[in-house]
């Protein structure tokens, strides 16, 4: 097996795997070597010549100084660098020269698979592995050279052997590798992945902040547009109703009593009204007079009140099948109408009003016509100018629901407004 990969794999596992890894390639050549040269001794006698015995001498110091140099430089030798390839190569050739004296050197030889490919490079790794296995190969058959022809038969059966085994399990060692750095790679990219995420969620965060501080603006805008629209179509129109009684009540007061006390009646009446409807509209609630009527009896008493204050006759019709309005929806058209009426009683000189309230399939429909003098639409300021919360308010109102109001007028042939909102029922 490429037992150098299986290291690496194993140094990224539990820390006691690690560590004896660590210790096995630091002390078990000193071990294996020390078997190496004791089972020589025993058989010296049985199958070495005197010259192999003093090779062997000559080898063992060569063998000792070179495994004590690498343990001092190992350490920081990166794999496949010219200090592991020279250790490597020059042990694998000791190894084998003490194998030839006696074969049971070739103990220390079989270091060669284990860290082959931690100390040599990638390409070289077979051949370090094959060289390995010459060594084994050649103890196993009775030592080098082989004596005789049955000898060469089994070295090249024992070599062919162990060159096998050296190659399936570098093989395996290979894919145990690959996979090694695929999920390093996939570890890699996942912390870059994440790492952007955070960044991104970071940018998001100041993103989602500045949200806030754009929503909370757009809602502070909303509401002071909302209570002005509101103090516009409550507060102002009830205080013109009120100076318009009074100023009744300042002409009549010395002549008809009884008058100008109903007209005071209708002053006060108009005060309280205000007053209520002012406090709605802060605390946003529904207009009062939704309170206890659906919208179609709602408008038909604000036409019915409208005439009463200005004297002007209005009608009130609906057609279609009368269904129940969401609060808003009904809100909107009402606040709308009371704009009409109060916009025809004070510019128009309308003798007539005609208000009509359309239930169609999913839009409902207010139309507010008038004979009045008529005006000339071109001669509107622009939205958003100063033109006030007569047009300009009614489209906002209904545009906040979805909805729109058109006009239809010219100098002399009245006026028509038409809201046209969508049907929203009660309960949706």
């Amino acid at each position: 097996m490429d037992t150098g990969d299986t290291t690496r794999t194993h140094r990224t596992g539990p820390g006691t795997a690690a560590q004896w890894w660590e210790r096995f390639f630091r002390y078990g050549p000193y071990g294996l070597l020390a078997l190496s040269i004791g089972a020589s001794a025993v058989t010296v006698e049985a199958i070495m010549s005197e010259a192999d015995v003093h090779v062997a001498a000559v080898l063992v110091p060569p063998t000792l100084v070179l495994q004590l140099w690498w343990s001092r430089v190992g350490a920081t030798a990166p794999s496949g660098s010219r200090r592991a390839v020279f250790y490597f190569g020059v042990r694998t050739l000791l190894a084998f020269a003490l194998s030839w004296c006696n074969p049971f050197f070739s103990i220390f030889a079989v270091i060669g698979y284990f860290d082959a490919g931690r100390l040599l490079p990638e390409r070289a790794v077979r051949t370090g592995l094959l060289a390995t296995a010459v060594i084994l190969a050649g103890a196993q058959c009775g030592g080098f050279p082989p004596a005789g022809p049955m000898n060469w038969a089994a070295f090249g059966i024992l070599f062919a052997l162990h060159a096998t085994l050296t190659m399936v399990f570098a093989q395996i060692g290979d894919r145990e590798a690959d996979h090694v750095r695929a999920q390093a790679d996939t570890i890699s990219a996942l912390a870059s992945a994440n790492a952007r995420l955070e960044q991104a969620l970071a940018e998001n965060a100041g993103l989602h902040a500045q949200l806030l501080v754009q929503a909370r603006e757009a809602g502070v805008a909303d509401e002071r547009r909302r209570l002005a629209a509101e103090i516009h179509d409550t507060l102002a129109q009830g205080l013109a109703g009120i100076i318009a009684q009074l100023q009744v009540v300042a002409s009549v007061a010395d002549t008809d009593p009884g008058l100008a006390r109903r007209h005071l009646d209708r002053a006060t009446g108009l005060a309280r009204h205000s007053l209520g409807e002012a406090r709605r509209s802060v605390h946003d609630l529904v207009p009062a007079a939704l309170v206890h009527d659906d919208l179609p009896g709602a408008l038909r008493k604000t036409v019915d009140g409208w005439t009463e204050r200005s004297g002007v006759r209005a009608e009130f019709t609906v057609t279609g099948t009368v269904e129940p309005v969401h609060d808003e929806i009904a809100a909107t058209l009402l606040r709308i109408a009371e704009e009409a009426l109060a916009n025809a009683g004070r510019h128009a000189g309308a003798s007539r009003v005609g208000l009509t309230l359309s239930f169609m399939d999913d839009e409902l429909s207010l139309d507010v016509r008038d004979d009045g003098r008529g005006f000339d639409p071109s001669a509107l300021p622009p939205r958003g100018g100063t033109g006030g919360f007569g047009l300009g308010g009614m489209r906002a109102r209904a545009e906040r629901v979805a909805g729109t109001v058109e006009l239809e007028t010219e100098p002399g042939r009245g006026t028509a407004v038409r809201a046209l909102v969508p049907l929203v029922r009660d309960g949706c």
